[in-house]
């Protein structure tokens, strides 16, 4: 693997921002990564724009691999700007450098230092930090006929690949309540932001209730982004909180659910509107302890030392290829840190060793070794 070409190829990705919500800048972005891809492994790969959002595939004989990232980020068009492209004392930073795009830039040198690819998939999706809304069903038809899905992420703390990750649900709670002029008749109105007070207290103590029933543990329901009222000599007609429910299986997951649906309002007057629901299953360690032993093999054999696997709380498109049942490995990307954050970074001397060792998982599943 040559260092040198992979930071130049980094550096082509990370300088061409591509926010999640910008659909034109996600296909600027699309139009990189295909070309990169293109000359990397001698092939065009097929461009899926769905909802918007543009997403490649690229399809190697009667697919048993399938190699997976993407190429969005949380980075609004702009913030180069305060968060340069750079490499120094052998670190390299940039908006998404870490998540992922260090991560796709191993994935085609992992593939291109094969004598062939046929028999892999590689799928890069456009939406993946916003839950994948429209790449999902792309996701799912890619791993259901596959023996292994590697998935490119981000490495955990020190390198440590992500063995397990919990379940994701996403949830919008609408207060809906009647408007009235504060001073002069508040008695007329039925305040949504009241109401919604109301709500948040309710939703936060979903998870305690959830664990001590279940024993699930470690669930987190978490209301996040909350507005009410239009002025502020108004009641409140409207109101809304955004949820972050995280569940480590699917039990919980489904008992979360059914407990937001039988939230009710306490303010006469109002009433409620759940949007949303379970967005990712759990990725259980049983769906990566076949292709973890193996990765640690190979580790050993490459020189790498051993290698730890974490459970981590962030949900992945590794999410989804395991719960078609696909065996599924993820955080065999970058080695940095600082995810979403202005600390952002990826360690470069990790890029070719991390790019050896998917290539040396792939040749393991091709050559006939099922790890399941």
């Amino acid at each position: 693997m040559n260092l040198d070409g992979m930071l130049a190829d980094l550096e082509e990705l990370v300088v061409c921002e591509s926010y999640s919500s910008d659909h034109d800048a996600v296909a600027r972005s699309a139009r990189v990564v295909a070309a990169m891809g293109t000359r990397m492994l001698d092939a065009k790969p097929e461009t899926a724009v769905i909802g918007g959002v543009t997403h490649l595939r690229w399809t190697f004989g009667t697919p048993r691999v399938l190699l997976l990232g993407h190429h969005d980020t949380v980075w609004p068009i702009g913030s180069l700007r305060d968060h340069p492209w750079s490499v120094s004392g052998g670190i390299a930073r940039g908006p998404g450098v870490f998540d992922m795009k260090a991560g796709l830039v191993q994935l085609f040198h992992a593939l291109a230092s094969l004598p062939s690819p046929d028999g892999v998939a590689v799928l890069i999706v456009g939406d993946e930090e916003l839950g994948s809304p429209t790449s999902r069903p792309l996701i799912e038809e890619s791993a259901a006929a596959c023996e292994a899905a590697f998935v490119l992420e981000a490495s955990a703390d020190g390198g440590a690949l992500k063995t397990a990750r919990k379940g994701v649900s996403r949830y919008e709670l609408v207060v809906h309540g009647r408007a009235a002029h504060a001073g002069l008749e508040p008695e007329l109105g039925a305040n949504a932001g009241v109401e919604l007070a109301h709500q948040v207290l309710a939703i936060a103590g979903i998870a305690d209730v959830v664990e001590s029933s279940s024993r699930a543990g470690l669930v987190s329901v978490t209301p996040t982004l909350m507005s009410a009222g239009t002025s502020s000599n108004t009641v409140p007609a409207v109101g809304r909180v955004a949820i972050d429910v995280r569940v480590p299986d699917a039990r919980a997951q489904a008992r979360v659910d059914e407990l937001m649906r039988a939230l009710t309002p306490r303010t006469p007057g109002t009433r409620l509107e759940l949007i949303g629901g379970p967005n990712r299953p759990p990725l259980d360690a049983s769906a990566s302890a076949g292709l973890f032993e193996v990765a640690g093999r190979i580790a050993d054999d490459l020189g790498m030392g051993s290698l730890d696997g974490v459970s981590v709380g962030g949900g992945s498109d590794g999410n989804f290829t395991a719960g078609v049942g696909c065996p599924t490995l993820d955080g065999l990307g970058a080695v940095g840190g600082g995810a979403h954050a202005p600390g952002e970074h990826v360690v470069v001397a990790e890029m070719p060793v991390r790019a050896r060792l998917v290539a040396a998982l792939t040749s393991h599943v091709l050559s006939g070794e099922r790890a399941r």
